[in-house]
């Protein structure tokens, strides 16, 4: 079946095959009427050279008869769909990797014993998909009560069930002057999104439970709420660089090979003493952004969070890298509340550069200022295979 975005253009395709236009005309209304897939961009060159070809025997004047219409439509038709069906898709990701957010998520953080059968236990893990199936009926979901879920790997559980990744994704632990980055470690790890709290809790305990008896040594399950808006509960907004195209998020969060994706999470404790004590100015300054609406300062510190993760302070500064951030408040008012952060990328290195600078390891000494504001206490990276690696652990 062809996509809403290919339908739109065979529209346009099919309206102006029924009057007299300008070719230059016909390709101006081509290119507004939707931004292109990559499929979708190899289907107009060819589309375009066959275009050509068409007004050589006049085929953009005025055509008279359906017959006529419809048998020069199908030849457009077909070579849209040629285009599409030929395009390279990529191996499938899990369903939490580059999907939007909800208004909550599930951050599962599990420890294995060291007596755990590791096989037994990557096929209960692979069967993540249809423990969300209970809990909400496939054929009745809606966006409302949709559950997105996907399930990571440490390094070492990774090894034993399933071998090499592409690429090596040790978290190394990391200290600089404004604070530490432990290494936490970890064997499975659970991030779902849904805009019912209480169905993410149903799939905590059903997947906590489904595991071999006496298999889990500990594990942290941790729901994020939205704040104010997608704003972190030091009252900026996150995630403000973030890609919001599915084609650009992909790009950044899925290893093309596989359809794997690398993960980095970490909780993060917010010092509210400093965030509601602090002046505004130094936030800001700490940051790099307007903590009123996330513009960016023209003029920032080199510390700021900002120019620490984008490689410089200059003003839109290129980023080196990019990651597809899942970040959302957590916590409660009567004991700890921060941030936990989680980013997918297509290669760990995103997130070395990245945490590289945060300690002062970035080749200048400095540190991430945001680190006078919150405390990493935990953080690791993860493997989330992609879904036909998946289902051979099943």
């Amino acid at each position: 079946m062809a996509s809403i975005r290919t339908l739109k253009y065979l529209n346009v395709v099919q309206s102006h095959l029924t009057k007299s236009f300008s070719k230059k005309a016909f390709i101006r209304q081509l290119n507004t009427s939707s931004r292109p897939t990559a499929s979708q961009k190899g289907g107009a060159i060819i589309l375009g050279s066959a275009l050509a070809g068409f007004t050589a025997y006049g085929i953009f004047k005025k055509l008279q008869g359906q017959t006529v219409l419809d048998e020069k439509f199908k030849i457009v038709d077909s070579v849209l769909n040629h285009a599409t069906v030929k395009a390279a898709t990529p191996p499938a990701s899990q369903p939490s990797v580059w999907s939007p957010g909800k208004d909550h998520a599930l951050y599962l953080w599990i420890y294995l014993k060291p007596t755990a059968n590791s096989k037994d236990v990557a096929k209960v893990a692979a069967t993540l998909q249809k423990m969300v199936d209970t809990i909400v009926d496939p054929t009745m979901k809606d966006e409302e009560d949709e559950v997105l879920a996907g399930v990571g790997f440490g390094p070492n559980f990774y090894a034993q069930v399933a071998g090499k990744t592409r690429k090596n994704f040790v978290y190394p632990y990391r200290k600089g002057n404004l604070g530490d980055m432990p290494s936490s470690g970890g064997d499975i790890f659970v991030h779902a999104k849904s805009n019912q709290i209480s169905k993410l809790f149903e799939l905590s305990q059903l997947f906590i439970n489904s595991l071999p008896k006496d298999s889990v040594e500990s594990f942290e399950d941790i729901y994020s709420f939205v704040y104010q808006i997608q704003r972190d509960l030091s009252g900026f907004i996150d995630g403000t660089e973030n890609r919001v195209d599915d084609e650009g998020r992909q790009l950044i969060a899925v290893e093309k090979e596989t359809g794997g994706s690398y993960v980095i999470t970490q909780k993060w404790i917010h010092n509210f003493n400093v965030i509601n004590t602090e002046k505004t100015k130094i936030l800001e300054n700490w940051v790099g952004r307007e903590r009123s609406d996330s513009t960016e300062l023209p003029r920032k510190p080199i510390t700021s969070h900002v120019a620490r993760m984008t490689g410089g302070n200059a003003f839109q500064q290129p980023k080196a890298y990019e990651i597809v951030r899942q970040s959302m408040p957590f916590g409660t008012v009567s004991k700890e509340a921060g941030l936990f952060f989680i980013g997918y990328a297509a290669d760990p290195k995103n997130f070395e550069f990245m945490l590289d600078r945060m300690v002062g390891a970035g080749g200048d000494s400095q540190c991430d200022d945001i680190m006078k504001l919150s405390t990493n206490v935990k953080g690791t990276y993860w493997y989330f295979p992609g879904q036909s690696e998946l289902n051979k652990l099943a």
